[in-house]
């Protein structure tokens, strides 16, 4: 499952990602997942003017590069409570319950990610 920063430079610098990732990514053995988390993390940085974003042009291109497409559900959100607070940023807490839920590694630069139990690939 891509993290948010880990999905744009997928789509859009794949260059700023290590071979492992690239190569992981490209392997027709792994699924890649796109959370509706970093779908909604970027729509409200758009909307803040904190990054330039063309929503609907980033889900497109995760839908041809086949990335399967991740909800959040009532599952997820019940696992919220029981999650140390490593740190407060809900976008990737509901990424580390959802990884925790489905069994996903997060593919990730944020060393934060480290300090839960989820696994992850590249930090």
């Amino acid at each position: 499952m891509l993290d948010t920063h880990a999905l744009l430079w997928a789509l859009a610098q794949p260059r700023r990602l290590p071979g492992a990732v690239v190569d992981a990514l490209r392997d027709p053995g792994n699924s890649v997942h796109l959370s509706a988390a970093s779908t909604w993390e970027i729509a409200i940085k758009a909307a803040l003017g904190k990054i330039k974003a063309d929503l609907g042009a980033i889900t497109r291109a995760a839908r041809e590069a086949g990335f399967d497409e991740l909800p959040i559900s009532v599952a997820h959100t019940l696992r919220l409570p029981a999650l140390p607070s490593h740190h407060r940023d809900p976008f990737d807490r509901i990424l580390v319950v959802q990884a925790l839920e489905e069994g996903l590694t997060i593919v990730t630069h944020d060393p934060a990610f480290a300090a839960y139990p989820a696994p992850t690939l590249w930090s």
